[in-house]
């Protein structure tokens, strides 16, 4: 950890809960719909249109700041903000202000990372611009834009942190938290493409804050706060000045690059908006969505411990990612040892996903193929290394190891007598090593292996150790 390095989140969560947008009755979700489509004259900002507020936003606000531990106002106060960009029609975006006047739904909260305090500055309710597509390039090298207001109008939660994160690995352990927070309350599905951005501001000794913008993912915030922490201790270093500014991070190139000179506060010129009254946020509501918050993710991770006698680690890997979590204890009503499960989601499934970009979401694997690949692995058709061979393509095809193992002809060899031949085959090929493993027990595994690579991974591992260690005299 940096202690001459501050850096602060500003975490963009679209509320994919909502069927329609923050202001109107367009749907909220614009996935796959042509541009420009999913719009009304609210959401694109004509003149006189009127917004009327989703009341269901509300209750996701307060139950995204009852998790995060934030205290609550009475009221729901939006202001104007005023900025002066295409993606933003009218020239002001529909938000909140924590100043004289105003306030945010929810202040002063805090996330616990492992021992650590994060703060939260404030949780803000407000609008998505539209999205600006770049076609023939990149932001730097586009030849012109286009603008697709589908998006426009769609509901968002802005939380922001004090700058309390000092490294690229603690924001991306922050955002990774957040992430399994926001999923367990079902405020996001996080999967859904550009459903979660960050804003990030880093300053270190000697320089001034500088804001990266929307960066799209836990990984792309830790490398992009990482060339930012080395670009500007490099330029103190050499006595250049590290200028407050707003930039871009390029994610093919890995860096950062300038956008503009970075606005103030009193630039946007908030004033609440005088289409919006205030909306009371009574103790009963409060109370009520209390009382229905589902279960968070270290309370689940708690509990996974209790209730299937697994260690700490494993189960806060698990609840990580919400689906997951789920998939271990759908698997867990069906196949009893706990710990098995536990182990090849994290070591196997879950590193094999981490390994190839692939996300839980995405894979087609579902809990009656895991269950069906252990009971073929309890009963010995298979062995472990065929059962880890078998997984990547469960995962990306959807069939079952029922399936898999009959198209490859993958079942465990355990005919004794066939075996048997193929061990005095291997002892006299590799007389060296039969001969250290007469001295070195160890020996006996490397044997194993040549006698599995020989019948393409099928002989049965247990029977042919017996046969190897009867033959060389060692039982």
């Amino acid at each position: 950890m940096d202690e001459d390095v501050k850096i602060g989140l500003e975490v963009h969560v679209h509320i994919t809960a909502l069927k329609t947008k923050l202001f109107c009755s367009c749907p909220a979700d614009y996935t796959g719909k042509d541009p420009n489509t999913v719009t009304c004259p609210v959401c694109l900002g004509l003149p006189g249109a009127i917004p009327v507020l989703n009341e269901n936003a509300i209750k996701f606000g307060i139950l995204t700041a009852l998790a995060l531990n934030c205290e609550i106002a009475d009221k729901l106060i939006f202001d104007r903000k005023h900025y002066f960009y295409p993606d933003m029609s009218k020239n002001y975006q529909i938000s909140q202000y924590d100043g004289p006047g105003s306030m945010a739904i929810a202040k002063n909260g805090y996330i616990k990372l492992n021992e650590k305090i994060i703060r939260i500055r404030r949780i803000n309710i407000e609008e998505d611009p539209a999205k600006i597509v770049y076609p023939t390039g990149s932001i730097l090298t586009s030849k012109y834009t286009l603008l697709d207001y589908n998006r426009s109008g769609t509901p968002l939660l802005e939380i922001v942190t004090e700058p309390d994160l000092r490294s690229g690995k603690e924001a991306r352990l922050f955002l990774e938290k957040l992430r399994s927070i926001l999923e367990h309350l079902g405020v996001c599905d996080c999967n859904i493409e550009g459903a979660m951005k960050a804003d990030v501001n880093i300053s270190v000794k000697g320089g001034e804050r500088v804001e990266v913008k929307n960066v799209g993912s836990p990984k792309d915030v830790e490398d992009a706060i990482n060339y930012e922490i080395a670009r500007q201790r490099a330029s103190v270093l050499q006595g250049i000045k590290v200028d407050r500014e707003t930039r871009h991070w390029d994610n093919e190139r890995k860096v950062t690059v300038p956008l503009r000179t970075k606005e103030t506060e009193e630039d946007y010129r908030y004033f609440p908006d005088p289409d919006l009254p205030p909306y009371p946020i009574t103790p009963e509501l409060i109370k009520k969505i209390k009382f229905e918050m589902p279960e968070l993710p270290d309370q689940r991770a708690e509990r996974l411990v209790k209730q299937y006698n697994i260690s700490s680690y494993q189960a806060q890997v698990l609840v990580n990612e919400k689906a997951l979590a789920d998939l271990f204890e759908e698997v867990a009503q069906k196949y009893k040892n706990y710990t098995k499960i536990a182990n090849l989601l994290i070591n196997d499934y879950l590193r094999w996903l981490n390994e190839n970009n692939v996300t839980v979401a995405q894979s087609k694997a579902k809990a009656s193929h895991i269950i069906e690949l252990f009971e073929y692995l309890d009963s010995g058709v298979i062995s472990i290394k065929i059962a880890k061979e078998l997984l990547p393509e469960i995962i990306l095809t959807g069939k079952t190891p029922t399936q898999l193992i009959k198209e490859k002809n993958m079942t465990n060899i355990k005919d004794r007598e066939f075996l048997e031949k193929v061990v005095d085959e291997v002892l006299r090929e590799e007389k060296e090593a039969a001969e250290k493993a007469k001295k070195d027990p160890k020996v006996v595994n490397y044997l194993v292996g040549i006698v599995m690579k020989k019948t393409g991974k099928r002989a049965d591992p247990s029977i042919t150790n017996e046969i190897i260690k009867r033959k060389l005299g060692l039982t």
